[in-house]
């Protein structure tokens, strides 16, 4: 009986089998989003940067941020969207375009402000859809990196010590 294995000890408990593939591969593919949102992310802010820049946009002196500047991202789009209302308000005596008449010679200026406006803003937009698909990236990368990590975690089983032996 010497080459016999040895008997197993009463205490011991077999762990349970467990299939794991599924969250290893949830995982991975988590881990495999995340970096394609971060590099979307990325090549959409440069996009919309290049483009603003593109325009040569100089944000004037009496605007309240970045005099001077050059339009080149969300702060200063947002900056020269804003200094735009602010002139065509002052051109229109404080009108909107919808309060004007429609025979009104400043009504083609103020719709022109309109969708200068509507433009920079839909700038500002696109960097926070950047941002938040870049954290939504890092967040998927975290997620994805832990179901990895807890489909390879090996399972400990320990014996209760109010289970009576035998059991």
């Amino acid at each position: 009986m010497s080459d016999a294995a040895a008997p197993e000890a009463p205490d011991a408990i077999a762990p349970p089998a467990r299939k794991t593939g599924g969250v290893k591969v949830v995982g991975i593919l988590g881990i495999l989003a995340g970096i394609a949102l971060i590099v979307v992310a990325i090549v959409v802010w440069i996009v919309v940067t290049m483009q603003l820049r593109a325009e040569n946009i100089t944000i004037p002196d009496d605007a309240m941020a970045f005099q001077g500047q050059q339009v080149s991202g969300p702060f200063t789009a947002y900056v020269q969207a804003d200094i735009i209302n602010r002139h065509a308000l002052e051109a229109s005596g404080g009108q909107t375009y919808a309060e004007l008449a429609q025979d009104d010679p400043i009504r083609a200026t103020m719709m022109n402000a309109s969708f200068l406006r509507a433009s920079l803003f839909t700038s500002v937009v696109s960097y926070g859809v950047a941002a938040f698909a870049a954290a939504v990236g890092v967040l998927s990368i975290m997620f994805g990196w832990a179901l990895h990590r807890l489909a390879v975690a090996p399972v400990v089983v320990k014996r209760s010590a109010f289970a009576a032996p035998g059991e």
